[in-house]
Parts: structure tokens; C-alpha cells; sequence
């Protein structure tokens, strides 16, 4: 398999984390807190860097470096006891200002792709309705590099797997077309290297580099936008990419036609693809989700009743960052305080989240509940309700979800306006007076608020 030294040494890392979790020769809460954060910098014959979060991390990871440098000799990176130092970012930046870097890795250092997360991959994406096109789509393009759709343009909001999707394309063409390079990148540091680029007269050096990829993965294009100088770059890179039938995939937190500041012929490429959406996770998603998690949590936990999975499933399920944060929160809640852990109870998941979750009883009603039925009532998407759309029917399904969440959840204006793609809490206000005077003056609104209310309470 061949890899950029980025993704090697993300690799090595992964590899590393997992062989301490086994082995049972750091505690998983130490690995979880301060060793998974962190990654490996550097590795060679002679030490091995490893950049921490911070001082406290620095220093717990150095109490253990004797089982960083026995794990990487166990894993064949070391034929013997390997030196390991840490460093914080800054540290080690200051250090390439005055050591030359190793020629082998001159190029890639420069103009290196981002690391690819060796843990992201198909078998662990769960499939739900909320993704099934962005999946099938992404898996096509990963089996067939460039033949069917370029570009492959996954757009939704932020948490939902578009990153995971990217990074499972790139992982598969890795494991099944050993002799494909791979560029992935985030657009944000794309920006960087352009501007580096042209500071250093290496601009066209850097175009040919990114247009020697079989496949390029870019993550969150919109902050391309209003970058006149990267659109142009981008530009030409694109076009030889697709004119040599590599493969491009793109993922954006709103559709092309969306991002405003792209430029128009940018814009037209990406719409000339394949655009697949991704929602958020249904509740049947989530909870399938929770449940892979707790299979490759690698604890002693040995189950969680199914009412606490639901509890979970129904309050976190706005995105999948919200979901996994809320399950970390309830696996320490659980390591910590109930003594027996064998199997996490509902009470334990309750208390562990009170302070988080919307709702507060069993009945499993929640913002993204209500969202979701009423995009349903309307045959809409979620992201067509949160987003910024201001087309008749997508207003009033709008404004009907922050109505019922208000009414029915007594939440504040301000909590509803987060749920509703960060809406100031006057336009909160607004829609919930708006949709109670249409109640009182317009019977077909007064029918379907009625009709909705009965379907959540179903």
C-alpha cells in the first residue's frame, strides 16, 4: 500500500493507540484523554516525535514513553528501543525553521496531503435512510476512480459523515488500488498552500503535484469562497483532473448553487457531477450508530438497555458528532459512578446527560423529532427546514417546526434558533406568533398543525 508520509504516520499512530488498548498496558481512560489527540510527527531510525495537545498531556505521555517505543518495536517500526520525545506544535514548528528536512520527503512535506484516518472506512459508516445516496454514491466512485461521477459533490450539515465518506473512498481505493495516489485536503489549508506556494515561486511545482493524483478528496469547499486567487488554482487543477478522468470528491456544508462567493464556473463544474445529500441521522440511524460504537468502545461495558439507547437516540440525533459526544459523556458517567458497569442502565444515562439532553422524560420527543415529521407531513428534507430556503412551503414547514418545538417542549428562543441552523431568537419569536395567528385565521393551517401534533404523539 502506498501512502504519503502524513497518512503513514496517521497510520502508525492508529496502530499504536489500538496495540496499548489491547495489551491493557496504559489505561484506556489515559489513551482516550491525552494519547488519541496527539499524533506522530516524526519516525525514523534513530527517535520518533510526538506532538501533544499540551503541557499536562506532554507530561503524562512521557511517564509512558517506554510503552510507546515497545509498542512500535513489537509493531516492526523499530528494531530496537526507540528514543521517543514530545513536543507541543509550536515547539516542533520552530524546529523545522532550522533543521533541514529529509529530502526523501521533500516534496510531500511541502505539498503533502492531510492524513486520512485509517478508522474511517464503509464497514463502520452506518447506512440510513438519512445517507443511503451519499453512501451508494461514494462507494461507486470509490470502486470505479473517475469513471462515473466527477465530481461527486456530498453536501449537508456539519456532523453528519460527509468527512467520514471522504476518507472511506480514500481508504478503500488505498486498499484496493495499491498504485493510486491520494490527495486529501480541507479547502481552508488548500488556501494555505497556495499562498505558500506563491511566496516561495513553487505555484506551478504545486499544480503539478495536486494534478499527479488518481484521486482528490476536498473537504469543506464553501471557505473557498471569496479566495479569487485558490478559485484559479482550483480551477486548473480541476480541469486536468477531469480532462485525465481522475476522480474528484467534494464535500460542503450546502449545495453549489449555495455557497455564495464561488465563483460561477466553479459552481457549474461541481453542479455538473453528482450532488448526493446527507441528513441527519433518524432515529432507528441513531441508534444503530450507538450501538456499533459500543460494540468498538473497547471497555468492559457489556451492554446498555435498550430504553437508555433510546433515550440517547432521541435527544442526539441532530447530527453525529452530538450523538457520539452525548455516548463519551455517558461512558465515563458510567466508568465513573455506577458500580456496576456490566450493563448501563437507563437512570445512568438520565443523569448522565441532564443537563444536556431536550427532553426529560421517555417519551422520546425532540427537536429533531419534530423537525423530522413535519419535513415528512410536507415531503421535505430536514436540511431543506434548518437551512436558509425562503420558498412559500419551506417557510411554513419551517416555521410549523419552531411552533410545535416551542409549544410542545418549552424550550427558549434561543435554544430553538441553535436547532434551526443558529436563527437569532427574534426570528424565533416571529415564526412562533406567525403560526399562531395563521392557526387562529386559517383552518387548513389550523388542520395541519393538528394532524402533525397527533402524528408525534403516536
Amino acid at each position: 500500500m502506498t501512502y504519503h508520509k502524513d497518512q503513514y504516520l496517521a497510520a502508525v499512530w492508529s496502530q499504536v493507540l489500538e496495540y496499548l488498548l489491547s495489551n491493557g498496558t496504559i489505561d484506556s481512560a489515559l489513551v482516550e484523554m491525552f494519547f488519541r489527540p496527539s499524533w506522530l510527527a516524526e519516525l525514523n531510525d534513530s527517535k520518533a516525535i510526538v506532538i501533544t495537545q499540551n503541557i499536562i498531556a506532554r507530561q503524562v505521555m512521557n511517564q509512558n514513553a517506554d510503552m510507546i517505543s515497545a509498542a512500535l518495536m513489537d509493531l516492526k517500526y523499530a528494531d530496537g528501543p526507540l528514543p521517543v520525545e514530545f513536543m507541543q506544535e509550536s515547539e516542533f514548528a520552530a524546529r523545522l525553521k532550522t533543521e533541514p528536512i529529509l529530502s526523501e520527503f521533500e516534496t510531500d512535506t511541502e505539498f503533502s496531503s492531510m492524513p486520512i484516518q485509517p478508522d474511517r472506512t464503509f464497514e463502520n459508516f452506518v447506512v440510513g435512510d438519512c445517507n443511503r445516496e451519499s453512501h451508494a454514491a461514494s462507494l461507486a466512485c470509490a470502486c470505479n476512480p473517475g469513471k462515473y461521477f466527477n465530481p461527486l459533490f456530498i453536501y449537508g450539515n456539519s456532523g453528519l459523515g460527509k468527512t467520514h465518506l471522504l476518507m472511506a473512498i480514500g481508504n478503500y481505493v488505498q486498499k484496493n488500488y495499491p498504485n493510486k495516489k491520494i490527495y486529501y485536503i480541507e479547502s481552508l489549508k488548500f488556501v494555505d498552500k497556495v499562498v505558500k506556494a506563491i511566496q516561495n515561486n513553487k505555484i506551478d511545482a504545486f499544480k503539478q503535484y495536486i494534478s499527479s493524483m488518481d484521486v482528490l478528496l476536498v473537504d469543506d469547499i464553501q471557505f473557498l469562497a471569496g479566495k479569487e486567487k485558490s478559485h484559479e488554482i482550483f480551477f486548473s487543477i480541476y480541469n486536468e483532473l477531469v480532462n485525465n478522468h481522475k476522480q474528484i470528491c467534494i464535500a460542503s456544508d450546502r449545495q453549489p448553487k449555495e455557497i455564495k462567493g464561488l465563483e460561477e464556473r466553479l459552481i457549474s463544474r461541481f453542479s455538473s457531477g453528482l450532488p448526493v445529500g446527507i441528513d441527519s441521522p433518524e432515529f432507528e440511524t441513531s441508534k444503530a450508530i450507538l450501538q456499533m460504537k459500543i460494540k468498538n468502545s473497547g471497555n468492559d461495558i457489556e451492554d446498555v438497555e435498550d430504553e437508555a439507547l433510546t433515550y440517547i437516540a432521541s435527544n442526539f440525533s441532530g447530527n453525529v458528532r452530538d450523538l457520539e459526544g452525548a455516548w463519551n459523556r455517558v461512558l465515563f458517567y458510567a466508568i465513573m459512578f455506577q458500580k456496576d458497569t456490566g450493563v448501563i442502565r437507563f437512570e445512568t444515562v438520565v443523569n448522565a446527560l441532564k443537563n444536556q439532553a431536550v427532553v426529560s422524560d421517555r417519551t422520546g420527543l425532540s427537536p429533531v423529532k419534530i423537525i423530522k415529521t413535519v419535513a415528512d407531513y410536507y415531503g421535505l428534507t430536514r436540511q431543506q427546514i434548518t437551512g436558509k430556503t425562503r420558498t412559500k412551503n419551506i417557510s411554513s414547514a419551517r416555521h410549523i417546526s419552531i411552533y410545535l418545538c416551542r409549544k410542545l417542549l418549552d424550550l427558549s428562543y434561543t435554544k430553538i434558533g441553535d436547532e434551526f441552523g443558529r436563527r437569532d431568537h427574534t426570528t424565533i419569536i416571529s415564526a412562533c406568533s406567525k403560526v399562531e395567528k395563521q392557526i387562529r385565521t386559517d383552518s387548513s393551517m389550523a388542520s395541519a398543525v393538528n394532524e402533525i401534533e397527533k402524528l408525534l404523539a403516536s
